[in-house]
This record gives structure tokens, sequence and C-alpha cells, in this order.
């Protein structure tokens, strides 16, 4: 099935239908794929304030001043939103919240997560799932699937990463040096609420078997995570050796990754477009690794960006899933809230090509199998993830509405004809893909706006 409208069309109406009025979050494509769906547990979100202290200040550093002899420091704000399952009976506020991409327009977002609802009581520690925006970005730019997986037995952490948000974008060389350390610091922090009785969380979260979704900068921040160690080349990205840090073998990034992180998504990775890896420096990934992009990005690129990071990530099993003429706003931000369209900014949240909450829903459905499987070992879910490569491949063929023939191919939890323009390819850490020359990892994606499209257009009249 293939839903085509004009652009134009779609945003002049778009503040006129129910759920742009509402800047809803939770919606649910007719044709979304069967794990899209919300899960049974009501759901609470709570505001989490932390400090990392005596942190490096990029931002007060002048690079063009002679070398000091100590960098400034500072205390590092950093806030977390997180999504977690609410006790039967909770109440709490479901609407939420926060700015625009111009960093003046506050709205209000409305989920199904109920503000400070009462957490539910549990007999086994849930998954952690940390959770990073992109440059800039906040930590509701992927709160719709935030409060998805929290529905199906996670708790969340998304992070607004200071001097990278919408309010306080500054220097790029922060947001590289701190995409980690702020996740790992978020993550210290989230095992020792989990100790406190006066947290309200004590036993209920599993630092131990932790998940890394990324997107964009946050992607660049995961891949680093993961065990991405960055090339020399990249050194020159922020002063004064402030990257050397995660420099591929140095004593700081051989220690990554965290035995707590066990498996990782990355949508729409910043950086293998500028060279901030190399092959080496790929092999370093050392954990499995969901990657998702779309083929016309032209902001991280599809050939010489975010497939050449799951091709050089030869150490690990790790998949790759595509959306044909998707471009950087795959799958991962919100659906464009109605006072965007205002304000100048909806190209944020939209896709020229795809529905956002088509594109959402297929997001969450394949996070949701892939997270499954990784961090709760469900092996029920390895057939979600076992498909042939390109979703237009697949054979429909049923003797009734419910009983599939031998010749049924098509992609599980997929209603026929919905996997029309997706593609989902896999390696093996066995199996080492063929080096790519210099030339190619160091190219940008020069005809990125040619592709060929397909799959489904936008909704609309």
């Amino acid at each position: 099935m293939t839903h085509i409208a004009l652009k134009a069309a779609m945003i002049a109406t778009a503040a006129a239908t129910p759920l742009a009025a509402e800047n809803r979050i939770d919606g649910q494509s007719p044709d979304a794929p069967e794990l899209a769906a919300y899960g049974p547990l009501p759901v609470g979100v709570r505001r989490l304030d932390f400090v990392h202290e005596n942190q490096i200040d990029i931002v007060s550093i002048d690079p063009a001043a002679e070398t000091p002899a100590e960098l400034p420091r500072y205390d590092r704000p950093l806030t977390v939103e997180m999504w977690y399952p609410a006790a039967e009976g909770a109440t709490g506020d479901t609407a939420q919240k926060t700015y625009l991409r111009d960093g003046v327009t506050e709205i209000t977002l409305e989920g199904r997560a109920m503000r400070d609802a009462t957490p539910a009581t549990v007999d086994t520690p849930l998954p952690l799932v940390l959770m990073s925006h992109g440059y800039p970005g906040n930590r509701f730019l992927m709160s719709h699937l935030g409060e998805n997986l929290a529905s199906k037995g996670y708790v969340v952490a998304s992070i607004d990463h200071t001097d990278s948000t919408y309010r306080t974008q500054d220097a790029f060389a922060s947001t590289l040096r701190n995409r980690t350390l702020d996740q790992m610091f978020v993550l210290d922090e989230m095992a020792r609420l989990n100790g406190e009785a006066a947290s309200g969380l004590a036993g209920m979260i599993d630092t131990d078997n932790t998940g890394i979704i990324g997107y964009s900068m946050g992607g660049y921040g995961a891949v680093v995570t993961a065990g991405g160690g960055l090339s020399e080349a990249a050194m020159a990205y922020a002063p004064y050796d402030t990257l050397e840090i995660h420099r591929e073998g140095s004593e700081t990034q051989k220690a990554l990754p965290d035995p707590r992180i066990k498996t990782g998504v990355a949508i729409g990775p910043w950086g293998m477009n500028v060279g901030l890896w190399d092959e080496e420096g790929l092999a370093g990934i050392d954990i499995p690794m969901l990657f998702v992009a779309g083929s016309d990005d032209a902001t991280s690129l599809y050939e010489s960006g975010v497939r050449a990071i799951w091709e050089g990530a030869s150490s690990i099993d790790r998949a790759l899933l595509t959306f044909e003429g998707g471009g950087h706003n795959t799958v991962a931000p919100i659906p464009a809230p109605e006072e965007s369209f205002a304000a100048g900014v909806s190209g944020h949240y939209t896709d020229a090509v795809w529905d956002t909450v088509f594109m959402n829903n297929v997001g969450q459905h394949f996070v949701t199998a892939w997270l499954d499987f990784e961090l709760k070992g469900d092996a029920g879910k390895a057939a979600y993830l076992d498909l042939v490569e390109n979703g237009r491949d697949g054979v429909w063929s049923v003797e009734s509405e419910s009983v599939f023939t031998d010749a049924h191919t098509y992609w599980k939890g997929f209603a026929d004809g919905t996997a029309e323009g997706l593609r989902y390819e896999t390696l093996t850490a066995s199996v080492a893909p063929v080096p790519l020359p210099a030339s190619v990892w160091m190219l940008g994606f020069a005809l990125g706006g040619i592709a060929v499209m397909r799959g489904r257009r936008r909704h609309g009249a």
C-alpha cells in the first residue's frame, strides 16, 4: 500500500488534523507493524536533574590562545527525562512542556505517560535504555519511542545534552567530547538511584543490562560508547587534545564499551561523513548494533556515512534498516508540532517522502524486537529480525486469514504491502566487509538527490 500526497497540501492541512492539533506523540498508523503497538503497562514520566562535577569547559576555551597550563573546568548540568512503567491506577498529567527547534517557542506535547506517576512494583529489575538526541535537539525529540518502550517493560533515560539543546546550543567540540561522557555519567546516576530507597526507584532498574539509542550526534555518541575509537584526523575537531580520550587506542577508549551496556541502536549517526572513524576504529565497536538510516540522508550521508559505519563495524553482529528515499529525519523525531509550521522549523521533524507517524511506528517495531532479543533474551523476537533483504521482495501467501503457507516470506509483523520501500540487511562478526578505498570513506554522498523515490508517501488530502 502506498500513500501519495503533495507536500504543500500536507503542510497546509497539518494544523487542522486532530493529531497535529494536540501535538500527540503516540500516533499509530492504521498499517503500523505489529510490534509498534504500545505494551500493556501504564507509563509514568519524571524529570531528573544531575550535575557532572569538574568537567572540562569546552565553551570557555579560546582555541586561538596559547595552550593554558590547566583547562577551565565546571560542574556540568544534565537534565534527564525518564519514562518507566507506572503502578496500576496511577494518575498524572499527560501534557509535557518543551521547546521547538527555534529554542524560543514553548509547546505542549500529548502522549500517554503520566507526570510523576507512582512507579510500578517489579519482581525483577527492568532493562535500562539511555537515549540521546541530535545537535541540536532535546530530551523530548524521541519521546514517542521513550514512552512506547516504557509500556513494554523498560526504563528509559533521555538526556538533555548541555551545549547541544535547542536552548543551549554552543561549541560543537563540546558535543564531540561530552556525548559519551554524558551517557556514562547518566548510567552511573541511574545505578545510584536504583540503590537509594529515597529515590522511589530502588530495585527497579537493571543498569547491568543497558541499551543505548542515539540519533544523529546521539548516534555518534552511541558509536563511541560502543567502542568505536575516533581517528587521528578527528582530533582536529576539538582544541587542546580534548578528544584524546576517545581516540582509537587510548586507554580510555580501550575501556569501552562499559560491560553494563549490552547493545546499541544508532539512527542516522553523524561523523563518518567527515572521517571521524577509520577502519581500525570502527572495528573497536564491541556490542551488537542496529543501524537505521534514510538512503537520501544529506546530513550524515548514507553510502559514505551510516552504511560505511555499519560495514566497518566488523567485530560485531549488526543490522541496517534503510528507508529508501528517506532523509536525515528518518524514524527519530516526533511528528511536527502544530506550532513548528508557523515558526518555520517543521522541516526539522518531517521527511520529504515518508509519513512521520509510520516511520516512528516502524522504528518502534524494530527497536522493540532488537531490544527484547538483546536485553530480555526473548528468542521469539528473532523471527522479526530474520527477513528477506528487500521488503518488496517478500511473498505474501496465506491459506486463510491467519494461516500462512510455506511460500510465505513477507516481513513478520507487517501487513501485505506495507514493507515496500524498506530494506533490512545483516552482517555477522565473522564476515568482514571488503575494505573501502580511502576516497570512499571521505567522499560525500554527491548523488544523494538523485535516488529513486520508493515506498510510502505522506498521508494527506
